[in-house]
């Protein structure tokens, strides 16, 4: 039994072990949100929290959120490596006046964000709005309304920008030229890489634009009825490989503005548009598998590559 003179001794140890597992539920690997949840509670899977922004608090670094049912469950700000899954409920995030997601981490840090269903309302700013990172993963992403870029990219730093399986579709699509379904203009001089698959982008201003010091490829990637251009390289130092994609009742289909922007096409339908190809200054440049026909005005590459 403690004697007087260790009972403070003991309380003190008490009250540091307590403080410790305190913490340590605070920072859980995995944590769980739920439409009926709460943000007092730990979110474990039995006691979710309510919203994205009350469980990051509450998950470590290269952590996962997982969504327990369908709700909406607000924006949020990332600063760390984590995952957001939602892989079968619906797991809205509805904004006004506001981005959506803002992503700034450390350039070390990787973020994934899947099956989510980003919404503004015509009021929100952006979808994604990304400000510094590592790497950015967007799979399985509905986002839609927003009044700038679904996906806008306005880093300093060297960011890999993976986009799969994902639809970008009314996000400022009425008049907005620095704004697109996914917008990548880096402030820096670093090189900013992007790989689409599988992603829709639909009647936005632009469908995809490149600013300077862009690397992009699109693999089975549709740009349609976007009022701009579908996929717009609009500077020196960028550069776009289309492979087995459409662009298709765009305002014009693919323009390239700025000496050293670059366009490579290769099995790519470019159809419907009032302009098909429109290279103002850079380079279009096309593998001779191409399909450009049934534009108002075609246009025409500015040069041919040879198959390898």
């Amino acid at each position: 039994m403690p004697t007087r003179r260790s009972t403070p001794t003991f309380v003190a140890l008490l009250l540091v072990a307590l403080c410790c597992s305190s913490q340590a539920r605070a920072q859980a690997t995995r944590t769980w949100v739920s439409g009926v949840g709460d943000d007092a509670n730990p979110c474990s899977r039995t006691a979710p929290c309510k919203t994205f922004a009350g469980a990051i608090s509450k998950t470590a670094a290269k952590g996962e959120i997982n969504v327990l049912d369908p709700g909406g469950f607000g924006g949020v700000t990332i600063t760390k490596s984590i995952t957001i899954n939602s892989e079968s409920p619906e797991a809205g995030v509805l904004i006004t006046g506001a981005n959506g997601i803002v992503i700034n981490a450390l350039a070390t840090d990787t973020i994934v964000l899947r099956g989510l269903d980003l919404e503004g309302l015509g009021t929100g700013l952006n979808g994604i709005q990304f400000l510094a990172g590592g790497t950015l993963h967007v799979e399985k992403c509905v986002i839609n309304g927003f009044s700038q870029s679904g996906i806008n990219v306005a880093t300093a730093g060297a960011l890999n920008l993976l986009v799969k399986d994902s639809i970008i579709r009314n996000n400022n699509p009425t008049g907005g030229s620095a704004f697109a379904g996914i917008n990548l203009a880096p402030t820096g001089a670093s090189i900013v890489e992007a790989s689409l698959e599988n992603v829709r982008l639909e009647n936005n201003f632009h469908g995809l634009r490149l600013v300077t010091n862009t690397k992009v490829t699109a693999r089975n990637t549709t740009a349609a009825s976007n009022s701009g251009v579908g996929f717009f390289v609009t500077a020196p130092n960028s550069e776009l490989s289309l492979d087995a994609s459409v662009s298709a009742n765009n305002g014009t289909g693919i323009r390239t503005s700025g000496s050293g922007a670059v366009v490579r096409l290769a099995n790519t339908t470019v159809s419907g548009n009032t302009l098909g190809l429109a290279p103002t200054t850079g380079a279009i440049l096309s593998f001779v598998n191409n399909r450009i026909a049934g534009n108002t005005t075609d246009g025409a590459p500015t040069g041919t590559i040879a198959q390898q």
